[in-house]
């Protein structure tokens, strides 16, 4: 397993994008189209900073997000880059009875399972879809 992202929920997106493009390096890149505004910074090919607009809550189904203060890191992500580490994962999950859950990404051909551990800290773990249907 890998750390594979973070994400800052900001009010200012344009100023976040530019520290961390002008200020820290990385590059602007694609993005899948999802329902609020975002970016996604690069840094060796991968997008490591998932910038999101903080006009729209970002949370999980269920959430109190009262009091939640913007801006913030959002979640963490690991990367699961094998189908019997990401079934052992979940058998764990189950297992323990950990409730998550899973979002198909668009265009990327990723699965993500959302784990929140407790109001305000949530943990992703993200595969390739081929790895989380078998």
């Amino acid at each position: 397993m890998n750390l594979d992202h973070a994400t800052i929920v900001t009010s200012d997106l344009d100023a976040a994008r530019r520290f961390f493009v002008d200020v820290a390096g990385l590059t602007e890149g694609a993005r899948p189209p999802f329902r609020v505004g975002g970016a996604w910074l690069y840094a060796a090919g991968r997008p490591v900073i998932h910038l999101v607009d903080a006009t729209l809550p970002a949370h999980l189904p269920g959430d109190d997000v009262s009091g939640r203060p913007v801006p913030r890191i959002d979640h963490i992500a690991f990367r699961i880059d094998s189908g019997d580490a990401w079934r052992a994962l979940i058998a764990r999950m189950d297992a323990a009875s950990v409730g998550y859950q899973r979002a198909d990404v668009p265009l990327t051909g990723e699965v993500q399972l959302f784990v929140a551990l407790s109001p305000g800290v949530v943990i992703e773990f993200v595969t390739a879809a081929q790895h989380a249907s078998s």
